[in-house]
C-alpha cells in the first residue's frame, strides 16, 4: 500500500510563490491498494491534478471517502474528470447530514445546482454511487483494503478514515479539534464532562493505535489556537502529543493554515519539535507536501 499527497492546505486554496514547496490545494489524498485498488480521502481542488493522471487507467473502479463536506474537502469534485467519463465506476462514501436529513449524495449534489456549476450531477457519464456513512463508526471492504471510520470533532460531522492492507495501516483525521472541557473547574458538570472528554479521546488514539502513518490536522500554531479555539482544528504540539501516545510510526502533519508561506511553516514545524524534545523512540514527523509519495 502507498499513498500521495495532492493537496494539504486548509480553508481556501492558495497557490503562489510562497506556497510552492509544499502546495497550494486543498486537501486530497491517492492512496493505492496492494492490488492497485484506487482510494481518494477528500476532494479538494488537489483531486483536479489526480485526474490528470489517471486516464491511461480508464474505465477505471474508484472510491472516495469524504471526511466532511466543508468547501476545501469537496469544491474539486465537480471538475474532477473521471465522472464525464462513461465506463467508468466512482462510488463516494461520506456523513450524511443529519441536522438537514439530507444524504451524502443530496449534499454533494447540491454544489452542481446550475447556480454554481454548468454540469448538474444527472447528467454525468460515469456510473455515479453513493454511500452514506452513520456515526460513530462503522467499516467496508474495498479489495484487499479495510476501511473504517471514527468520528472526530469538528463543526460538521466529520469522519476520519484508517486504512488497513495486509499488515499495514494508515490513518487521516480529516479536520479535528480535540475536545476541551467547556465548564469551569469548580461547576458541578465539569468532572462528568472531562469524563466523557478522556473516554473519547481513548477511543481516538485506539483508533490511531500502532499505524504505519499518521495524517492528522495541525492547522495552529500554540500562539494562534486561543483566538481560534472551537473552529474545529488542531495544533502542532496537540498533534505531536497525539502521535506520541498512539505509538505510530510516522507522522504527516497537514491542513496548512492558508495565509501561512512555506517558510514560515517550517519554521513553526522545527520549533515544536525542539519544544517537545523529539528524539529516539518517538515517531518520525514531517510536514505534509503536493507530490509527497509515501510507500508502507
Amino acid at each position: 500500500m502507498h499513498f500521495k499527497f495532492w493537496g494539504v492546505r486548509g480553508s481556501i486554496a492558495s497557490p503562489g510563490p510562497a506556497t510552492v514547496r509544499y502546495g497550494g490545494n486543498t486537501t486530497c489524498i491517492e492512496v493505492r491498494g496492494d492490488n492497485n485498488e484506487l482510494i481518494i480521502l477528500d476532494g479538494g481542488t488537489g483531486i483536479f491534478q489526480l485526474a490528470q493522471t489517471l486516464f491511461a487507467e480508464f474505465p477505471i473502479d474508484i472510491n472516495v471517502f469524504i471526511t466532511h463536506t466543508h468547501w476545501d474537502h469537496i469544491q474539486g469534485l465537480p471538475m474532477f474528470v473521471p465522472i464525464f467519463v462513461p465506463g467508468n465506476s466512482i462510488t463516494i462514501h461520506g456523513a450524511a447530514d443529519i441536522v438537514n436529513q439530507r444524504s451524502i449524495k443530496d449534499v454533494l449534489t447540491l454544489q452542481m445546482d446550475y447556480s454554481y456549476f454548468p454540469v448538474r450531477e444527472s447528467q454525468l457519464n460515469a456510473r455515479m454511487n453513493y454511500v452514506d456513512l452513520t456515526p460513530p463508526s462503522q467499516s467496508l471492504e474495498v479489495g484487499s483494503c479495510k476501511v473504517s471510520c471514527l468520528l472526530m470533532n469538528h463543526p460538521v460531522l466529520n469522519f476520519a478514515y484508517r486504512i488497513d492492507c495486509n499488515g499495514k495501516s494508515m490513518v487521516f483525521t480529516g479536520d479535528h479539534e480535540w475536545d476541551f472541557n467547556i465548564y469551569d473547574a469548580d461547576d458541578d458538570e465539569y468532572d462528568e464532562y472531562q469524563g466523557f472528554i478522556e473516554e473519547k479521546r481513548r477511543g481516538i488514539i485506539e483508533f490511531f493505535k500502532g499505524a504505519d502513518a499518521l495524517i492528522i490536522d495541525t492547522a495552529y500554531a500554540e500562539e494562534e489556537y486561543p483566538q481560534r479555539k472551537g473552529w474545529g482544528h488542531g495544533t502542532f504540539d496537540t498533534s505531536i502529543k497525539a502521535a506520541r501516545e498512539a505509538g505510530v510510526k510516522k507522522a504527516y502533519l497537514t491542513h496548512h493554515e492558508p495565509t501561512r508561506s512555506d517558510d514560515e511553516l517550517e519554521r513553526i514545524f522545527n520549533e515544536a519539535l525542539l519544544r517537545n524534545q523529539i528524539g529516539d523512540g518517538d515517531p518520525e514527523f514531517y510536514l505534509a507536501r503536493e507530490g509527497l509519495k509515501v510507500d508502507l
